[in-house]
């Protein structure tokens, strides 16, 4: 027995199927409650400050700043930049270029 769908049941299924997919976690998740900004937010500012793909990000407790930035690691040409926020104010805290030993 064969079933068929029309079209538009089947792009509907699609988009159901979508919606119903859990968002991407991203590392350091349980720190978020100390954060002040989010990580779309911070995603937003890191790629103002070095246009790229977005490779890796996590939230991490690390010196400078507030104690806990966002870290994004962004590929842009042949280049990894480590580009760090501050998950209270928002500032750029870091933006280099990643060595060949990266953690």
């Amino acid at each position: 027995m064969k079933f068929l769908y029309p079209a538009r049941t089947l792009g509907a299924l699609t988009i159901l199927a979508g919606l119903a997919a859990p968002a991407l976690a991203y590392t350091g998740q349980d720190l978020a409650g100390g954060a002040k900004i989010t990580i779309d937010a911070a995603r937003s500012i890191a790629l103002k400050a070095q246009p790229g793909n977005v490779a890796d990000e996590e939230l991490e407790k690390e010196s400078g700043g507030s104690g806990l930035r966002y870290s994004f690691d962004i590929k842009s040409g042949a280049d990894t930049h480590e580009v760090g926020i501050d998950a209270v104010t928002g500032a750029v805290l870091e933006n280099s270029v990643e060595g060949p030993n990266a953690d």
